[in-house]
């Protein structure tokens, strides 16, 4: 069986069971009305910085069609489950900003809608593995945005200060810690990493988490693979060189501008995050190629990347798709989001913006999206993700917090979410090896 045929299998297998109430042209559904003007409205929620100045610069051009755009929380922390509840109460949004990751999921429960006529046309314009992530089971349900290729992040000022060289290897990231932590033992080497970020680090160690074996679900979570990446890091915190701030806290954006938190690895649109909530480490900052498992190694994981997703019940889904692809391929506003948001396009006709050859001040001075350039191209494209992802990292995530904090391991973690989501797979009629 293709792999195209298995993803319709798990949709329809999900849809059965969940979301039923979501068929198209649903009564009640408000998700796309005329404004006074005439003009058709579309409603989006997203919450990546930018969105709503693209949304300002398309109703400026397009005077056939109003997007109202509204701000949520970002998708696991509110954001998708509003998207679900409104789904099956009839009342959503057209569009919704919905991560790689989890559009899986969501065309699994029937929360998408299939604007395949409209979309065809524009496939040959997106990175091509982007596109396959936006097309489960051959049907595309929303418009590519960016992708998410990692790097090393780390305080340049720190590391010479205290003589210590930037590694270039998963060993020499761990010497680099113990140097760090021997010169000054208020620094941390890094922060817990959970969910999608951690996802990034089994990426590139080519440790995947889903797969496909003839018509079942392959679930690899407790793999060998998988156990080195989470032994690596139970290394690190057994010797005690990994904050205790978690990812996305206060406590993480004031290690990250006083130096008690040297490094990130991450994606790209991090980048945004560091500039926009650690303001105190302007100027100390720099970006360099992902560690890597053996010398002289090229491979990079990828952690994040969105789309903008036509949901469930939208009544004029042509016009939502119009957008949807405007906002991912217009240079100008694009632009404004790289500036806002450092989001690397999906757009294959955007790669070369100038906007991604300015040096950064942030990060002294350098063109750090040379760094993810070249990143980009040394992504594993087969990556795959599984049915439910929102509950796999739900399990996930409780073994990982816990593990980071002391109580138990990320190795045990992983095994713990490996059963229960063999389990759950099962229950939703899945067939899984």
């Amino acid at each position: 069986m293709k792999k195209s045929t298995i993803w319709a299998a798990g949709v329809a297998a999900l849809g059965a069971l969940a979301l039923t109430a979501c068929g198209a042209g649903a009564g009640g559904v408000t998700a796309m009305s005329s404004s006074p003007t005439g003009a058709q409205e579309v409603k989006f929620w997203g919450w990546a910085p930018g969105y709503a100045d693209a949304v300002k610069a398309f109703n400026a051009s397009h005077p056939d069609i109003k997007v109202v755009y509204e701000e949520v929380q970002p998708g696991s922390k509110g954001g998708y489950e509003k998207m679900l509840n409104a789904v099956k109460a009839d009342s959503a949004a057209c569009l919704g900003q919905v991560g790689y990751e989890t559009l899986t999921s969501f065309a699994a429960q029937g929360a998408l809608e299939d604007v395949t006529s409209y979309a065809s046309k524009n496939e040959g314009e997106y990175v091509d593995w982007t596109w396959k992530a936006v097309s489960p089971g051959g049907k595309v349900y929303a418009a590519p945005v960016d992708t998410a290729p990692m790097a090393l992040f780390y305080n340049k000022e720190l590391f010479a200060k205290h003589g210590v060289a930037v590694p270039t290897t998963w060993e020499e990231y761990k010497q680099a810690a113990e140097k760090l932590k021997a010169a000054d033992s208020s620094i941390s080497i890094s922060s817990p990493y959970l969910n999608y970020d951690y996802a990034g680090l089994a990426w590139q160690a080519g440790a995947p988490w889903f797969g496909i074996d003839g018509d079942s679900w392959d679930v690899s979570l407790d793999s060998d693979a998988n156990k080195k990446v989470a032994d690596y890091w139970q290394g690190l915190v057994d010797a005690k060189v990994i904050s205790e701030a978690p990812m996305y806290d206060p406590a993480w954006f004031k290690g990250l501008g006083d130096g008690s938190i040297a490094t990130l690895v991450g994606p790209v649109w991090q980048a945004g995050v560091i500039k926009g909530d650690a303001k105190a480490g302007a100027g100390k900052w720099a970006v360099a190629p992902m560690p890597q498992w053996a010398a002289g190694e090229d491979k990079v994981g990828n952690a994040g990347g969105s789309a903008t997703a036509v949901l469930k019940g939208c009544d004029t889904p042509e016009a939502a798709w119009t957008f949807a692809h405007w906002m991912s391929t217009d240079k100008d506003a694009y632009s404004a989001v790289i500036e806002k948001a450092a989001l690397y396009p999906a757009a294959k006709a955007l790669l070369d913006l100038p906007s991604l050859t300015k040096p950064d001040e942030y990060f002294s001075g350098e063109k750090i999206f040379d760094v993810f350039k070249a990143a980009s191209n040394n992504v594993d494209t087969s990556w795959v993700w599984g049915p439910n992802m929102p509950q796999t990292t739900k399990d996930l995530d409780d073994g990982l917090s816990k593990a980071w904090a002391g109580n138990g391991t990320l190795a045990g973690a992983f095994s713990t979410a490996q059963t229960k989501t063999v389990e759950a797979l099962k229950a939703q009629g899945l067939s899984v090896k």
